[in-house]
């Protein structure tokens, strides 16, 4: 598996598929075609689908537009074979002629790939040796140690200084969130609820006003990436309010100190990055389920290691967190993400916190396993029509449809 660099990417929303990795891919392609006199991309799949919502076109024009005008060609219907994020880039020459053809892939968390077995220029290398939760259970009930400790132990000593970053970077977001008034961008014209909820959350008692707090919080994030603002893929920029959300709540609420933030996320980051490598983290691969779900699963495990879970508990907690997400579907309305998924980051985020009870009140002990779910996961995922896979073709994107058309 990769570092947790790779995982936790620093960057603007709204989509780390559809915003993140094109705007990188075009990046590299403008840096080696700067004599270019235009380019042409096309964008194939669930990028064409929902990309003009994501502002898939605006985040490689805008980068483009640097060396040459850019024309986009949109091919929803059209799938390529290795990934329904698809785009084809061409530099035009003087003479009209294409000076390169490049097939690229935006798979997810905002990486790319040429779809290459054998690998390609996108290769980072493999820090972790193990590549299940099962392997690394083991490795930490051998030696007595904790999930972060494998982290500590794969990745160099930097990596604690980057989650330092990737920290700070959650509880701005956060906090702007909860700070910042007016619409969201788009034809929807939603208004940002965080600030709402989490004024409204001081006026109930206790139990009510935690989990009204953890709304806000993943509201916050989720509204911030739907404006384009600085945010950390956890896996993705579609589920980036979930894990913020817990650890601000924990953090806040429980005076946890930085370390124990810090290891939390560790643990977080674990679990995503094995979902990464054995399955997808990729709406328009496996659904929702790739997105939220794993988010779910990720906040679940660095909520049991914030309150002192063992290793059985923290994989518990985790494998509930995925498994009461299998089979969903991502239908995001007119391809914003806004209607589902702001929403859905807020339950997934309390949903993570009773993940972590349920956990903590067993022994560890049950009969399906994390890596289990990851793989059914996989399979439920490719067996999920594309139709409900972020192409805003189906389910509540499709029963919308009309109502927007007819505002617009």
């Amino acid at each position: 598996m990769k570092s947790l660099r790779e995982l936790y990417k620093i960057g603007i929303g709204p989509s780390s598929s559809h915003t993140m990795g094109p705007h990188k891919a075009a990046k590299i392609f403008a840096a080696r075609h700067q004599d270019a006199r235009a380019f042409e991309v096309t964008l194939y799949g669930s990028l064409a689908a929902t990309g003009k919502g994501h502002m898939t076109d605006v985040a490689i024009i805008n980068t483009l537009k640097t060396v040459a005008p850019t024309t986009i060609v949109w091919q929803p219907t059209t799938f390529l074979p290795f990934h329904p994020n698809g785009m084809v880039f061409k530099a035009i020459n003087s003479e009209g002629k294409a000076d390169e053809e490049w097939t690229v892939y935006s798979i997810g968390g905002g990486a790319l790939s040429e779809g290459k077995a054998e690998g390609d220029e996108f290769s980072t290398p493999e820090v972790y040796p193990l590549g299940t939760l099962s392997e690394i259970m083991e490795w930490c009930n051998d030696n007595g140690r904790k999930y972060w400790e494998y982290v500590n132990e794969c990745e160099d000593s930097s990596i604690w200084d980057y989650l330092k970053e990737v920290w700070e970077t959650m509880k701005q977001a956060v906090e702007r969130g909860i700070n910042t008034e007016g619409r969201l961008p788009g034809p929807l014209n939603l208004a940002r609820k965080a600030p709402t909820y989490y004024v409204k959350a001081s006026g109930y008692k206790q139990s009510l006003q935690s989990r009204g707090l953890v709304y806000a919080y993943a509201l916050a994030v989720s509204e911030e990436n739907a404006s384009g603002g600085t945010i950390v893929t956890a896996p993705t920029c579609g589920a980036c309010g979930v894990m913020p959300a817990v650890l601000y709540h924990s953090w806040k609420a429980h005076d946890m100190s930085e370390t124990r933030v810090l290891h939390a996320l560790a643990t977080g980051g674990l679990i995503g990055n094995i979902v990464k490598q054995n399955a997808s983290i990729s709406g328009a691969d496996v659904g929702c389920q790739g997105e939220v779900g794993v988010a779910c699963a990720m906040a679940s495990a660095a909520a049991c290691q914030m309150f002192g879970g063992s290793p059985s508990q923290i994989e518990y907690a985790a494998e509930m967190g995925l498994e009461h997400h299998l089979g969903m579907t991502c239908d995001p309305i007119c391809g914003l993400v806004q209607i589902p998924c702001i929403e859905r980051n807020a339950f997934a985020a309390t949903r993570a916190l009773d993940a972590n009870l349920y956990a903590a009140f067993s022994d560890g002990m049950h009969r399906v396993t994390f890596d289990r779910v990851v793989q059914v996961m996989k399979q439920t995922g490719h067996d999920i029509p594309s139709l409900y896979k972020e192409t805003s073709a189906g389910g509540l994107a499709k029963s919308f449809s009309n109502i927007i058309k007819t505002k617009l």
